[in-house]
């Protein structure tokens, strides 16, 4: 640049301010000592299987579709998820997993439930031996914040599903 190309420049950025730097620079995520991470799972686990015993077996109707209603629920409510009026707003597919993989995912599902203010899930547990067929109802029976369940309809899973309704805490 000449001299005077120079003098036209510093003219025009005259009274101009500098920029200031507004970057944000994050900390890095704290590092869990493997230790800590390692308890927290196993209380993380305790706390999913706590309302579940394999030693506990309610009594269900042998006749017809498995259901169940919590005490004090209207068998109306039943008789509407038996319909389809109550549409799954979550689905849960059990095909594989063990007794205990699915005893943590019935809880976790239980949780996220409560937690996103869903009021029906869709517990998909298949037929194949009839372990988790079998297993799957007597833990939601258990459950405190399960108000009724009832054998899907056919287009939620039929026989090897449930239509799970779900207390949901009152906010105000």
């Amino acid at each position: 640049m000449t001299e005077e190309e120079l003098s036209l420049f510093k003219d025009a950025i005259k009274g101009t301010k500098k920029i200031v730097n507004h970057n944000i620079t994050h900390k890095p995520a704290r590092k869990i000592s493997p230790q800590r991470a390692q308890q927290a799972e196993v209380r993380r686990e305790q706390d999913s299987e706590f309302y579940f015993s394999d030693q506990f077996e309610p009594h269900f109707n042998e006749e017809g579709p498995m259901r169940y209603a919590r005490d004090g629920v209207s068998k109306y409510e039943v008789k509407r998820l038996r319909r389809g009026v109550y549409t799954p707003e979550i689905y849960l597919d059990l095909h594989g997993m063990t007794q205990k993989e699915a005893k943590r995912e019935i809880a976790a599902l239980m949780i996220e439930c409560v937690k996103e203010h869903l009021h029906c899930a869709c517990v998909m547990h298949g037929i194949g031996k009839h372990i988790l067929k079998k297993k799957t109802p007597e833990w939601l029976a258990q459950h405190p914040d399960v108000l009724a369940f009832h054998q899907a309809p056919l287009e939620f899973g039929g026989d090897g599903a449930l239509l799970v309704l779900i207390d949901l805490p009152e906010y105000s």
